[in-house]
């Protein structure tokens, strides 16, 4: 595979590869959720604390963030945005909703009956939200506005702090759910400052290969400084307000852009500096097509979740006849649904390679 050539393109075959690593990684933890047995590395923390799990939602904003840097360079320049500009990003965030809403709905789509909120949802408003605070503000006040919404988030939690649930059989919450809800709804705000710090490594980034013509290990280790940063004021924030995914806590979001920035350190070091493209192929394949790949992958879990096979009181779940007829005759059930969510992901995979060498790239 030949190196891409910067001056032609904005894009980075890095950020190709950490995309296709996040959603390679979405596709197993969602498909695990379905197993009554989930293997530790799949299963999310029960409640304070973040696990590999926990990781992967918050590096898919990162990632967006990263990529608005490079759609949007041109605006930061002399270019003023137009209308038509507003208008695509608005048609894009509406369509992410909307596809966030069919995934909940599958497929009966009884209103009322499913949840509003979803992955896409949260993806869909961080992302318009960012792209207006980048578009409408100078620097300076872009990054007033992500402390303003970390620090708006920690005066919230300590307002209205939220007990540990107590969880039912189901593993749905139990007691104080109205503020839990509440405050993971709150926990939007930190969406966005996860989006706008992902902006900021993309512009940075940005301005060092496509302005300066700079590639090295100066800018790997730069981005693995940051994420260290990242991480311990992360850690420091847990000992008042403690690393929780659920409620989408600053220290959580600190923690996990840390770790994105190392990630995307890693792979800007390995793909851009030192020209090591092939282990990044099967995760460009991936990420080439994301979205596309992410909503068909979440749609067949429904399909697996809702469906049954046979008729009377004792049917089962598509999902658990296969994982009972294919991996529980030989193997313990933690293994056989770890091992359903890797066969799931080879299946996705090769759906995205088909659409690769057809050079179909379906975005929206």
């Amino acid at each position: 595979m030949k190196p891409q050539n910067h001056n032609q393109s904005l894009r980075l075959q890095s950020l190709d590869a950490f995309r296709g690593i996040t959603i390679a990684a979405m596709i197993l933890v969602n498909v695990a959720d379905l197993a009554p047995s989930v293997h530790p590395w799949l299963s999310h923390s029960y409640w304070n604390g973040c696990t590999l799990a926990d990781w992967v939602f918050p590096f898919f904003l990162f990632i967006v963030g990263v990529s608005m840097a490079f759609s949007l360079s041109r605006y930061r320049q002399d270019h003023k945005p137009r209308r038509a500009l507003y208008w695509r990003l608005l048609r894009r965030s509406v369509i992410l909703f909307v596809l966030g809403l069919a995934i909940n709905g599958f497929w009966t789509y009884e209103w009322g009956k499913f949840e509003i909120s979803g992955v896409l949802q949260r993806i869909s408003l961080s992302y318009i939200a960012t792209a207006l605070i980048v578009l409408k503000l100078p620097r300076k006040a872009q990054w007033g506005v992500t402390v303003l919404l970390l620090i708006g988030y920690a005066i919230a939690y300590a307002a209205f702090p939220v007990p540990e649930p107590k969880y039912v059989a189901n593993g749905m919450p139990h007691g104080e759910v109205g503020t839990f809800g509440f405050m993971s709804w709150v926990g939007m705000i930190n969406s966005i400052a996860i989006v706008l710090m992902g902006y900021f490594a993309g512009a940075w980034l940005h301005a060092e290969v496509e302005v300066k013509k700079l590639l090295s290990s100066y800018q790997s280790m730069t981005l693995v400084l940051f994420g260290i940063c990242c991480m311990a004021l992360g850690q420091i924030w847990n000992v008042w307000m403690p690393i929780n995914k659920k409620l989408w806590t600053s220290s959580y979001a600190m923690f996990t852009v840390g770790i994105a920035l190392i990630l995307l350190a890693v792979c800007f070091e390995l793909i851009e500096v030192r020209k090591y493209y092939r282990w990044s192929y099967p995760a460009k394949v991936l990420g080439l097509n994301s979205i596309f790949v992410y909503v068909s992958s979440s749609l067949m879990i429904k399909l697996l979740e809702k469906t049954h096979v046979g008729s009377d009181n004792s049917a089962q779940s598509t999902y658990n006849w296969l994982e009972e007829h294919l991996f529980l005759s030989w193997a313990e059930p933690t293994t056989a649904g770890f091992l359903f969510s890797l066969s799931t992901l080879a299946f996705w995979w090769l759906f995205a390679y088909y659409l690769y060498r057809k050079h179909w790239t379906l975005a929206i």
